[in-house]
């Protein structure tokens, strides 16, 4: 690669290594010491352990849902559900699906992503993970920039916290179509009416939120940061999430000698949390599964269409998705997650699977937690773990993005409109048994060379035709030592954050 392309590279994909402007990062190595900000390692936030005494001390002050800087030491996933509790978990916190409620033999891993501070979802860590090489490479500037946060939901709530608390101005797009609670979220965070921006459509409406991003970087005060495109998303989630998933699986088969780790399933939204399935495969050896709505059959078909599974994206292939590293791609139906939604968080619902199915006290609890991605990701482990006809010594991990609290708004629309208001445990029990225990093994497909070269093509019209991105930076794709090549770069902005911290906390 020539040394022109290697510098666009850094500069649009977020891959910067040195620093790229030093008066930038000097006019933000002031905002932060007069503000008091320091920003965590990628290790820490891994290992939080790790992270010093005093700040961990300094949190116990801390509302972990408050706009304060100390919250960026708890952009990981070792955080309670008792959002009162002020201490962290040695192991994330999980649930372990048996049979009895899936269906298969295979235990289902699911790790929550409900505990991340501020927006009660695990996008937060993917936003921190772009904006923070950016401003330790000085190419942000909060004195100067606006971030601008492209995504259906829960990135650009997690861009504008972290804005906020790394005192900038943050900026979000999303289509109007998303969940109501998203809405009234950005109403709360945002110091502008105008920090909000509406696009057209729904979760199936991504080229509307590149177009607003493009008309928005004509003005050089923007910023934009496409978790689409941005490689900190995916590093992030190799280094962070996949060590996160590491530590419940290994919790897990603990108590399980001969367990092994058999697949890794999710959604590929922006491809950021897919990234730790790398990890994942190089350690364990297992599959990489990935997720998309059978409504727009994208990776299965080329196909088009409208979904409503919000959170997982659709219509184009991310330029951060490593197509030639996934092993199977499976399609799960909004009609399925819409309905289970419903009967996970009604009282009829509830009762028929407490009552009829006998599931637990523990079980129901956990199931306050499921969005509808959540709900998603488990659909389609049961269904990978069907064809694969996995045994009870290999597991299944999986993501449970953000909580069923995101929700409300949607639920009370599909009650009013297929339910005539009235949910029953009649309802229940037909939703129970066509999409859960009745879950089948259509639309799944594992990839040959040539599929994941096909999906891997369908990359081309939006990065290269739409978007501009060099043929030469799209192609280096295709080969897997880019994607290893990728993972020092946590390390070297782990060298980074410190000389940046060092420079905050003593001037010369």
């Amino acid at each position: 690669m020539t040394q022109e392309l290697a510098s666009e590279r850094a500069n649009r994909l977020g891959l910067a290594d040195t620093i790229v402007d030093a008066e930038s990062r000097r006019r933000s190595i002031d905002r932060f010491r007069s503000l008091g900000i320091g920003l965590p390692t990628f290790h820490e936030l891994a290992h939080p352990s790790s992270i010093p005494g005093t700040t961990r001390e300094r949190l116990t002050s801390v509302d972990r849902d408050a706009p304060d800087a100390a919250n960026l030491y708890r952009v990981h996933w070792h955080n309670r559900h008792d959002r009162a509790d002020t201490t962290w978990l040695d192991v994330p916190e999980h649930i372990v699906l048996g049979k009895h409620i899936t269906g298969v033999d295979a235990p289902v891993i699911v790790v929550f992503g409900e505990p991340f501070p501020m927006i009660t979802a695990h996008k937060v860590l993917a936003a921190y993970a772009c904006l923070a090489p950016r401003v330790i490479t000085g190419q942000f500037d909060p004195t100067r920039h606006k971030a601008i946060w492209p995504s259906t939901g829960n990135y650009a709530r997690g861009g504008v916290a972290i804005s906020r608390i790394m005192a900038s101005r943050g900026v979000a797009i999303l289509p109007a179509g998303m969940s109501q609670e998203r809405f009234d979220w950005l109403d709360e965070w945002i110091t502008e009416p105008s920090d909000v921006i509406r696009t057209v459509g729904t979760e199936s409406n991504v080229k509307e939120i590149y177009d607003a991003c493009n008309e928005l970087a004509k003005d050089s005060g923007n910023f934009v940061l496409n978790q689409f495109c941005e490689f900190g998303n995916y590093i992030g989630h190799v280094k962070v999430t996949g060590t996160a998933l590491g530590k419940v699986f290994d919790h897990v088969a603990s108590g399980s000698p001969h367990l092994t780790l058999a697949a890794f399933v999710s959604a590929t939204g922006s491809a950021g949390t897919i990234g730790a399935g790398d990890a994942l495969k190089a350690i364990y050896g297992a599959k990489v599964v990935a997720v998309e709505a059978l409504e727009c059959p994208t990776m299965l078909e080329n196909g088009y269409g409208e979904h409503n599974i919000q959170g997982i994206g659709d219509k184009h292939i991310p330029l951060i998705h490593n197509v030639m590293n996934t092993d199977i791609v499976v399609g799960v139906s909004d009609h399925a997650t819409d309905e289970l939604d419903l009967v996970f968080n009604s009282a009829a619902g509830r009762a028929y699977l407490a009552d009829r199915l006998g599931w637990s006290i523990e079980v129901l609890d956990a199931l306050k937690h499921f969005g509808l991605s959540s709900i998603c990701n488990v659909l389609a482990a049961i269904k990978t773990a069907k064809h694969l006809e996995l045994t009870e010594s290999q597991a299944i991990i999986t993501i449970a993005t953000d909580g069923a609290a995101l929700y409300r708004s949607e639920r009370a629309k599909l009650l009013g409109s297929r339910y005539q208001g009235t949910f029953d445990e009649i309802d229940a029990a037909h939703a129970v048994g066509q999409h859960l225990t009745g879950a089948d093994t259509q639309h799944l497909i594992e990839l040959t060379e040539r599929d994941r070269k096909r999906i891997f093509n369908l990359g081309y019209f939006t990065w290269v035709e739409q978007q501009g991105l060099p043929l030469e930076i799209f192609d280096a794709r295709l080969d897997q030592s880019f994607w290893t090549g990728l993972h020092r770069y946590a390390d070297d902005w782990d060298a980074m954050i410190a000389e940046f911290n060092d420079e905050v906390s003593h001037p010369s």
